[in-house]
C-alpha cells in the first residue's frame, strides 16, 4: 500500500531525508511514555482497591475482580483493530481518540454508583487502553526514523515501572482518599496529554484510505470474546457441569467464528488483520512465540504473589514486592539489550532471555537451596526479570523490519497474542488451584510447565530470519 505525504511533519522529514529522526522526538517520546504509564498504572492499581470497591458498591469479591478481567479483555479486543486503523487513518488520530476515551471512562468509573456500572465502564476503558499501545508505537517510529528500533525497545521499561508504581499509587489513594481517586486522577493528566499531542504532533503518516473493515472487526471481536468466555468459564471456580457447558458452547462459537474470520482475512485485501500478518515463517512463528511468552512471562506477574502466600505463608505486602524485584531486574537489562540489538540481532537476545527466564522459573518451582525463603524467591524473581529485560526489546522489534508501514498493526497483534496467552495460563492455573488440596505445590508444577514452554519457544525463535542493524 502507498503512504500519502501529509504536509507539516512529513515535509520536515523530506527535507532531512526520509529516515532522519525529527527534532522534537524525545519530547514526543516523553509524552507518549506518560500515556503508556497511565494505562499501565491503571491496570495494576485497581487490584489494591478491590476490597474497598466491594465494600462501597456491594457485590461479591468475584464480581469486583471482574473490573480487572474485563479491562484485560477490552485491551485484547482493541489492540489489533486499533493497530490496523492507526496505520490506515493516522496514528495521531487514533491515539487522541484513545486518550480522550480513556479520560472520559475514567470519569465515569470514578462516579460509578454500583458494581455493574463499574464493570461496563471498565470494558470501554480497557478498549481505550488497548488502542493506546499500537498507535503510540507507530507515533514513536515516525518520530525517530532510523532510530525507531531503539525507541521501540525502550518502551519495554515503561510497563515494569507501571507495575511498581501502580500498587503503591493505588494503596496510597485508597488509604488516604477513596478508591474513586484511582480513576479521577487520570482526568487532568488525560486533558494535558490531549493538548500536548495536538500541539507537538501536527500530522502522522497514513496509508491510502480504504473502507473500514466492519465485517472483519465484528468477526474478530466475536472470536476473541467467545474464546475468552470459554477460557474464563473453565478458570472460574463453581459448578463444574455449568462450567463445562458454558465453556463448550463458547468454544463451539469460537471455532465457527475463527473459521469465518480466517476465510475473510484470506479473501479481503483490506481485512482488519490481513492473512500475511498471521502466517508464514516470520509472522506466524512470532505470533506463536508471543502466545508462549504471554503464557509464561506475563502469567508469572499475576501468579507469583499467590504462590508465595500459598506455599510459604509470606505476607501479601512482601509477596507483592517480588514483582517489584522482577521489574527492577527487567529495567536494569533492557537498556543494554536495546544497545546490543543492532549488533547481535534480535534472535540471540531472545534465546538468551528465554533461557534466563527458564532458570528463574525452575528456581521458583524448587524449594529454597541454602537461602531463606524470601531471599530465594527474590533471587528467582530477579533472574526472571533479567531474562525479560534481555528478551523483551528484541521481541518487540522482531518482524517489524519486514513491514515498517504496518508497525501499529503488528504491535496490536503482538499485544493481543501475549495477553491472550497470559489469560489462558492464569485461567487454567486458577482452575487447578481451586480443586487442589495443596495449591502451593500445584503452582510449583505450574512454574515448571512455564519453564518447559519457554524452552519450547527457543527452536521456534531460531527458525525465524534474523536481522541486524537499523530498519
Amino acid at each position: 500500500m502507498l503512504r500519502s505525504r501529509p504536509a507539516t511533519a512529513s515535509i520536515d522529514r523530506d527535507r532531512r531525508g526520509d529516515d532522519e529522526p525529527l527534532p522534537r522526538r524525545w519530547t514526543v517520546f516523553t509524552v507518549i511514555a506518560i500515556a503508556l504509564l497511565m494505562a499501565s498504572i491503571d491496570q495494576t492499581s485497581v487490584a489494591t482497591a478491590l476490597p474497598a470497591i466491594q465494600k462501597d458498591l456491594g457485590g461479591s469479591l468475584a464480581w469486583s475482580s471482574w473490573t480487572i478481567t474485563v479491562y484485560a479483555l477490552g485491551q485484547i479486543m482493541s489492540m489489533p483493530i486499533a493497530g490496523k486503523l492507526s496505520d490506515q487513518f493516522g496514528r495521531k488520530t487514533i491515539f487522541l481518540v484513545a486518550i480522550t476515551m480513556f479520560t472520559l471512562t475514567s470519569l465515569c468509573a470514578g462516579m460509578a454508583g454500583d458494581i455493574a456500572t463499574l464493570i461496563v465502564v471498565r470494558v470501554f476503558q480497557g478498549l481505550a487502553a488497548g488502542a493506546i499501545v499500537p498507535s503510540a508505537t507507530g507515533i514513536v517510529a515516525d518520530q525517530f526514523g532510523r532510530d525507531r528500533d531503539r525507541a521501540i525497545g525502550l518502551f519495554t521499561s515503561i510497563f515494569p515501572i507501571g507495575a511498581i508504581i501502580g500498587p503503591v499509587v493505588g494503596g496510597v489513594l485508597v488509604t488516604y482518599t477513596s478508591w474513586r481517586a484511582i480513576f479521577l486522577i487520570n482526568l487532568p493528566l488525560g486533558v494535558l496529554l490531549v493538548v500536548l499531542v495536538a500541539v507537538l504532533i501536527r500530522r502522522t503518516p497514513r496509508t491510502t484510505a480504504a473502507p473500514i473493515d466492519l465485517r472483519g472487526i465484528a468477526l474478530l471481536c466475536g472470536l476473541l470474546l467467545s474464546t475468552m468466555t470459554a477460557i474464563t468459564a473453565l478458570g472460574t471456580p463453581g459448578n463444574l457441569r455449568l462450567q463445562l457447558t458454558a465453556a463448550g458452547v463458547a468454544g463451539a462459537v469460537a471455532a465457527v467464528l475463527c473459521w469465518r474470520f480466517l476465510r475473510h482475512a484470506r479473501r479481503d485485501p483490506a481485512a482488519v488483520v490481513p492473512m500475511r500478518l498471521l502466517r508464514g515463517r516470520t509472522f506466524g512463528t512470532m505470533n506463536t512465540v508471543n502466545v508462549m511468552f504471554g503464557a509464561a512471562a506475563l502469567g508469572f506477574g499475576t501468579l507469583v504473589p499467590i504462590y508465595a502466600e500459598n506455599r510459604y505463608g509470606i505476607a501479601p505486602l512482601a509477596a507483592g514486592g517480588l514483582l517489584a524485584i522482577r521489574a527492577v531486574g527487567m529495567i536494569s537489562l533492557s537498556g543494554l539489550s536495546v544497545f546490543l540489538l543492532r549488533r547481535t540481532g534480535h534472535r540471540i537476545l531472545m534465546v538468551a532471555g528465554f533461557a534466563v527466564m527458564t532458570v528463574g522459573m525452575v528456581m521458583l518451582a524448587l524449594p529454597p537451596q541454602g537461602l531463606s525463603v524470601e531471599a530465594w524467591l527474590s533471587l528467582a524473581a530477579g533472574i526472571t526479570g533479567l531474562g525479560m529485560g534481555m528478551a523483551a526489546p528484541a521481541s518487540n522489534n522482531a518482524s517489524l523490519h519486514l513491514a515498517p508501514r504496518e508497525i501499529s498493526a503488528i504491535t496490536g497483534l503482538r499485544g493481543m497474542f501475549r495477553q491472550s496467552g497470559a489469560i489462558v495460563s492464569i485461567s487454567i492455573t486458577t482452575a487447578l488451584l481451586s480443586v487442589s488440596a495443596q495449591p502451593g505445590i500445584t503452582q510449583a508444577y505450574v512454574f515448571a510447565v512455564f519453564a518447559v514452554i519457554l524452552l519450547a519457544a527457543v527452536p521456534l525463535i531460531l527458525s525465524m530470519p534474523d536481522h541486524r542493524g537499523s530498519w
